[in-house]
């Protein structure tokens, strides 16, 4: 085996196109669809659990919410998996670790893009934040944990749910840094995060203006029926 995480077992470059297409899954849709809600033309227009829950009721949202969480989560899984049974005769930890988190990452990235831009889809999707959770939980549990608490924080207190994920996104490469140190990780908490909130930039102006629709309201749906 070769010494660098970047040569380190060649089929693991196939994780990019995997991960994009298991992320492209587009859960919010399937769930909806015994609902005769297209998410796309109603409430915030958005795929994810939060315009589920708005305009197709509690069970369809859960549906959506874990499917999105598990998407991200199965590449980085499947790529942890394939590194540490590969490298299982190499007697290099640091190698081994570099890997795990460089293609972890990698596959991360192509899940959260999948969902953002699902092929199934014309390219247009959600805002990845189910999508990231997923990643961060194969990816960094610890961070996970931590960003999960910094969500749930924000929501209480000010009942926006868009809030609540941009600060706990943009708060991630200080989350690695404090609870997963790694320069590699840190990088990848930075892309993580520049391409989350850049699929916010519509909440961020609706904020900004006092119209973002808060947890729980519903003047969304019944606007858009």
């Amino acid at each position: 085996m070769k010494g660098s995480f970047l040569s380190f077992y060649p089929l693991l470059y196939l994780i990019i196109p995997a991960g994009f297409i298991i992320g492209s899954i587009p859960f919010g849709i399937l769930a909806t669809r015994n609902k005769g809600v297209d998410l796309r033309t109603t409430g915030s227009k958005n795929i994810g659990a939060t315009n589920v829950l708005r305009t197709a009721g509690k069970l369809p949202a859960l549906v959506t919410l874990a499917g999105d969480v598990f998407k991200g989560a199965v590449p980085v899984v499947i790529c942890n998996y394939i590194i540490v049974n590969i490298g299982q005769t190499a007697g290099n930890a640091e190698l081994i670790s570099n890997a795990k988190d460089f293609w972890g990452g990698v596959a991360g990235l192509s899940a959260i893009a999948g969902h953002i831009f699902s092929i199934f889809l014309s390219f247009k999707g959600g805002k990845g934040v189910a999508t990231g959770l997923g990643v961060l939980i194969a990816y960094s549990p610890v961070s996970a944990i931590i960003t999960i608490s910094v969500w749930i924080a924000v929501a209480v207190i000010t009942k926006y749910s868009s809030l609540a994920a941009i600060v706990a996104v943009a708060a991630l490469p200080v989350t690695f840094a404090m609870s997963d140190f790694s320069g590699i990780k840190i990088a990848f908490a930075i892309l993580f995060a520049i391409l989350i909130i850049s699929k916010h930039k519509e909440n961020i102006k609706r904020l900004i203006a006092g119209k973002e629709s808060k947890i729980g309201d519903k003047k969304e749906v019944i606007g858009n029926r």
